[in-house]
């Protein structure tokens, strides 16, 4: 009966460890989830249709200003049906970062699988300015009023 007891509480510590081995995925596999269903929503909702399910851009809303994410939904919803230079017309810059971002995720997911950090572009140096950089430059060519810059707004 001891021994049975003894047996039971290693196992129960060998399975203690054995979990805390094990890489916990549940906060990819949260984020995957969310970003498949903001796919499936855009996909369904249609935000290219004027007054549309999906809300307009509350800074355009405001303050009548083309923001650098404006047309972002509708980018991703041109890149979901496969149309690229439809995606490029609404927001090139956001059509850029996609790939960026998908790189980030699979780096993480690929960290919290093997416990080994891999190379992610947000860790070099100069990203957050070249990323502020693009944004304010996107914002203000987005702005101006002459041609070939005013076909960038949406």
């Amino acid at each position: 009966m001891v021994e049975r007891a003894g047996a039971e509480a290693l196992g129960a510590a060998s399975l203690r460890r054995a979990i805390a081995r094990t890489p916990s995925l549940t906060a990819p596999a949260v984020v995957a989830v969310v970003g498949a269903g903001a796919c499936v929503f855009v996909a369904m909702a249609d935000p290219t249709t004027p007054a549309g399910v999906t809300p307009s851009c509350p800074t355009k809303a405001l303050f009548g200003v083309t923001c650098p994410g404006c047309g972002t939904a509708r980018m991703l919803y041109c890149l979901l049906r496969g149309d690229l230079v439809g995606a490029a017309h609404f927001n090139a810059v956001a059509l850029l970062a996609v790939p960026l971002l998908l790189w980030s995720y699979l780096a993480w997911v690929w960290s919290k699988a093997r416990r080994k950090p891999l190379s992610r572009w947000q860790d070099w140096r100069w990203s957050p300015v070249v990323v502020a950089g693009v944004l304010t430059l996107w914002f203000v060519v987005r702005l101006l009023p002459m041609e070939p810059f005013a076909a960038l707004r949406v």
